[in-house]
């Protein structure tokens, strides 16, 4: 039970604070962007590993995105608008289905708690599905260990706007393509399969009905407590 809560609270770290779900659309783009999810180098059991998500959709229309990964332990959702910098993640785990909403300056006051990344651009490129990308290697120091990784990035997606609220990657200018996220043992790799330019919906930036609006504070204590 205590490994299980453990797993639950670092998916819902992902799900809530990391990259994955931090996006936001610069009107460039609407449509899907559907992404891959490899864990190169991790050393999390077969067992765990598996309850991971392996897939990813990126819905933009206009300033809003929805962020969407489905794990075997459920599904997970991120709606951000950039726009009127807000983010809602939606949680529909373990027969409970649940909504947390976060304003800017709570966003402001999650990345101060994460350390500053260095980026250098370089002059690499290469194609990702269709996209001309430029290549950028990103090194944050935490804990007196520096850890540095490439990611690539178009802007022919969108500008610094799409990365808005990330704490890894505010500083690039464009839609990441190809990137990786470090934490701990587990290493995620997500890479664009597909971009299917189409009419979005908008009514999938709302929060459904059936969500209950909570708080991450309140979420730890309801999966497995501080851990």
């Amino acid at each position: 039970m205590k490994k299980t809560a453990g797993l639950i609270c670092l998916i819902f770290a992902f799900g809530l604070i990391t990259p994955i779900s931090a996006n936001a659309g610069g009107g460039k783009f609407e449509g899907v962007i559907s992404y891959s999810i490899t864990f190169p180098n991790s050393t999390l059991p077969a067992e765990q590993l598996a309850m991971f998500p392996k897939a990813m959709t990126l819905t933009v229309k206009g300033t809003n995105t929805r962020n969407e990964s489905v794990s075997a332990m459920g599904n997970m959702v991120e709606i951000t608008n950039f726009d009127k910098k807000f983010t809602v993640s939606l949680l529909n785990m373990m027969g409970k289905k649940l909504a947390i909403r976060k304003t800017l300056d709570e966003i402001n006051q999650d990345i101060s708690k994460e350390p500053k990344p260095s980026v250098q651009i370089t002059n690499e490129t290469k194609d990702i599905s269709g996209y001309k990308c430029k290549k950028a290697v990103v090194t944050i120091e935490k804990n007196g260990k520096k850890n540095s990784f490439e990611i690539w990035y178009t802007n022919e997606l969108g500008g610094r706007e799409v990365n808005f609220g990330n704490p890894v990657y505010q500083d690039i200018d464009g839609m990441l393509m190809e990137f990786t996220f470090q934490e701990r043992t587990l290493s995620m790799k997500y890479t664009v399969t597909k971009v299917e330019k189409k009419a979005v919906l908008d009514s999938s930036f709302e929060i459904p009905s059936d969500y209950t609006l909570t708080t991450e504070a309140e979420l730890k204590n309801m999966f497995g407590g501080g851990m």
